[in-house]
């Protein structure tokens, strides 16, 4: 099961990062998204998958019974897709704003789309 979640992790890494690397908004928006989700499960995958009880100390007793599940990383996990969320819907609305004004889903035809005139925005740092 480890095995299969690393190569899992690897995959949607992998994805992401072929997502970033395009010219289209679009995919670089959904690079971003499968990036995520694959820290994301990373995360998930590094807080060891335990079939534990969950973290509920009882009456009485200072310290829980046995061992439980770890819940930091489902809370971080949590946190993060909400704000993943967010950030998604966030982009995705400038980038459809972006492709309104200059009609253009490319970056370079975003590029070539700025009024003559303007400063040119750096080539290279």
């Amino acid at each position: 099961m480890n095995f299969f979640l690393a190569v899992l992790v690897g995959v949607f890494i992998g994805c992401g990062v072929y997502l970033l690397l395009s010219q289209s908004v679009i995919r670089m928006l959904l690079g971003l998204t499968v990036l995520g989700n694959g820290i994301n499960l990373l995360i998930f995958t590094a807080g060891r998958l335990t079939r534990e009880v969950a973290p509920i100390v009882p009456p009485g007793l200072d310290v829980p019974v046995g061992p439980i599940a770890n819940p930091l990383p489902q809370a971080l996990i949590l946190t993060a897709i909400v704000i993943s969320f967010a950030m998604f819907s966030f982009l995705l609305v400038l980038a459809f704003r972006a492709y309104q004004t200059l009609d253009a889903d490319n970056t370079n035809t975003m590029r070539r789309a700025e009024p003559p005139g303007a400063p040119q925005p750096p080539l290279s740092y």
